[in-house]
C-alpha cells in the first residue's frame, strides 16, 4: 500500500513537470514562429528587385540537387507549413502582409494560439 501511495506521488510530481516543460515548449514555439513569419512579411514587402526578396522566391536551377546530408526542408517551406496553420497559402500571404497592420497582428497573436 505505501509503494502505491509513493508511486502516484513521484507520478504526479513528474506528470506536473512534464506539462510544465510542454507549455514551456510550445510558448518558445509560438515565439519562433511568430517572429518568421514578421520576418516573411517584412521580406515580401520588399522592392521587386531587392536580393532579399530575389533570393527567398528563386527557385534553383535545373537539375540542381542539394549535397548529401543537407536538409531538404527549406526556410520557405517552413513558412508555408506556419501559414498552413492560418489556412493561408504563399500567394495569399503575400497579399496580406502588403497590409501591414493586419500583418502584424496574424503574425503577433495567431501564431501564439496554437
Amino acid at each position: 500500500m505505501k509503494i502505491q501511495i509513493i508511486f502516484r506521488r513521484v507520478y504526479s510530481a513528474f506528470s506536473q513537470l512534464y506539462c510544465t516543460k510542454c507549455s514551456f515548449k510550445l510558448a518558445h514555439i509560438s515565439i519562433i514562429q511568430s517572429r518568421r513569419l514578421t520576418l516573411f512579411g517584412h521580406i515580401m514587402r520588399m522592392d521587386d528587385n531587392a536580393d532579399a526578396k530575389r533570393i527567398l522566391l528563386a527557385s534553383p536551377p535545373a537539375g540542381w540537387r542539394r549535397q548529401l546530408g543537407r536538409p531538404r526542408i527549406t526556410w520557405l517551406s517552413t513558412v508555408q507549413q506556419d501559414l498552413k496553420q492560418h489556412h493561408l497559402t504563399l500567394p495569399e500571404a503575400a497579399d496580406l502582409d502588403q497590409n501591414r497592420p493586419l500583418w502584424r497582428m496574424m503574425s503577433t497573436y495567431g501564431a501564439t494560439q496554437l
